[in-house]
């Protein structure tokens, strides 16, 4: 019987995982740092997933308007992003505002509201997210 490839073996990580971000230390133990990037990087080819970030990949899905891959929970899965690299997420001073009844503007949810400085540029298709320091709400 034929040995299962690297890459079958990493998708079935995939599929196991329970959220949608991956990062590369993920599968750090199924192969050598340049087998497993060479697979991330073929996978990102085909469409299965998308880079995020430096080592943050996410499950994608075709976006119905430009045939391209996204992911598949659209922004959210940027916050997730931050959330596995250890960055804690808050509303943005907007989204606030636009909770509580004082404007009408909808935020659009590329600013995130975060706890310390962030270096990382997290985005996909030209869409990358902004950082607002941000504490928790006050009750």
């Amino acid at each position: 019987m034929k040995p299962e490839t690297l890459e079958t073996r990493l998708l079935k990580r995939i599929d196991r995982k329970q959220g949608d971000v991956f990062l590369r230390a993920d599968f750090d133990d199924l192969g050598g740092y340049d087998q497993v990037g060479r697979i991330l990087r073929n996978l990102v080819h085909e469409g299965r997933l998308v880079k995020v970030g430096q080592g943050l990949y996410a499950r994608a899905r075709t976006s119905l308007t430009t045939d391209k891959p996204v992911p598949v929970g659209g922004l959210k899965t940027l916050k997730e992003a931050l959330r596995r690299v250890g960055v804690e997420t808050f509303p943005s001073r907007l989204e606030r505002d636009y909770n509580a009844g004082q404007t009408t503007q909808v935020p659009t949810g590329r600013l995130v509201g975060v706890n310390r400085r962030v270096r990382r540029k997290i985005g996909y298709g030209g869409v990358a997210l902004s950082f607002e320091r941000a504490g928790p709400a006050p009750r």
